[in-house]
């Protein structure tokens, strides 16, 4: 029976990560999850769980409600602004658009405007379409609520997502040119990639340094951005990468990783520049994370 229970977890272990990375926004606090849930499954009786993806999933999402609610308070003790873990992805995340869309910077940034259960129940319906019944199971809800739930949740992200998915060539057309400009100092050519409106968000952790609160406006942005690289450029490099299935890029100082740098793109333009730098966040950028919608063998 622990082998028929091992199996399962590890074919499902992927899917899983997922689900609790985007309730989360941090791959640390999903490997606690997956660790809790692995102690709960192993101690089911399999032969009484008709559906064994769908019994994870649930024991999964609720792990990830309990930490959820109790990472809102330690955010609101955090030091700056706090951004989501970034991930080193494989270029194949991508290919399933959805899932990128779902993990982007940008859209988990707008998940945590939700309260914790709009939150779960968008993400299984809208990214992992489980159905009402099942997720009214899960969030202890009636499947009535679970759809109003739903409908609201899906309106307060429609109103703050960008209004069209930007193709993964569209943001590295957008991230090379905003890498040349940032290099050259050519302040002219980084105004024009940066939207009249753009966000900077900084998150050091207070561990490094990084703007404390959010800087908007492309001339703030620019002359910011241009000031703080001109102080590093000798010892400094910039890369693209894929991060949480898109296109970003990494600075380095010396050689060693220091900011994962992450956009938001509207209208061919950069509405939103992420920069982490908390080093407690840049531990999964060593590697790449499989990120995944469906059930994986294990090898």
């Amino acid at each position: 029976m622990a082998d028929r229970a091992t199996e399962d977890f590890l074919t499902h272990r992927n899917l899983l990560f997922t689900v609790a990375y985007e309730l989360l926004g941090s791959a640390a606090d999903a490997e606690d999850v997956l660790q809790e849930t692995w102690l709960r499954w192993a101690g089911v009786d399999l032969d009484q769980v008709r559906d064994h993806r769908a019994y994870l999933v649930r024991i999964t999402t609720r792990q990830a409600l309990t930490r959820l609610r109790t990472l809102g308070r330690r955010k609101e003790s955090y030091v700056g602004s706090w951004l989501p873990e970034p991930l080193l992805t494989a270029p194949d995340v991508a290919d399933d658009v959805a899932l990128a869309d779902s993990v982007s910077m940008a859209m988990l940034l707008v998940l945590e405007t939700l309260a914790p259960t709009e939150r779960a129940v968008f993400v299984l319906r809208e990214v992992f379409d489980v159905g009402y019944d099942e997720i009214a199971d899960t969030v202890e809800k009636s499947p009535a609520t679970v759809r109003q739930i739903a409908h609201r949740a899906r309106a307060h992200v429609a109103a703050r997502r960008p209004r069209r998915t930007v193709s993964p060539a569209e943001t590295r057309d957008a991230l090379d040119a905003f890498r040349r400009a940032v290099e050259t100092g050519d302040l002219r050519s980084l105004l024009a990639v940066l939207a009249a409106d753009v966000v900077l968000v900084g998150d050091g952790g207070g561990v490094k340094q990084a703007i404390p609160r959010p800087v908007t406006g492309a001339d703030k942005v620019a002359r910011l951005v241009t000031g703080g690289w001109g102080r590093v450029a000798a010892v400094a490099s910039m890369e693209p990468t894929e991060v949480n299935g898109c296109p970003a890029l990494v600075v380095r100082l010396d050689g060693e990783l220091d900011t994962v740098v992450a956009v938001r793109l509207g209208d061919g333009r950069i509405t939103g520049l992420y920069a982490v730098r908390n080093p407690a966040k840049l531990s999964h950028m060593t590697r790449e994370t499989t990120l995944s919608r469906r059930a994986t063998m294990p090898r």
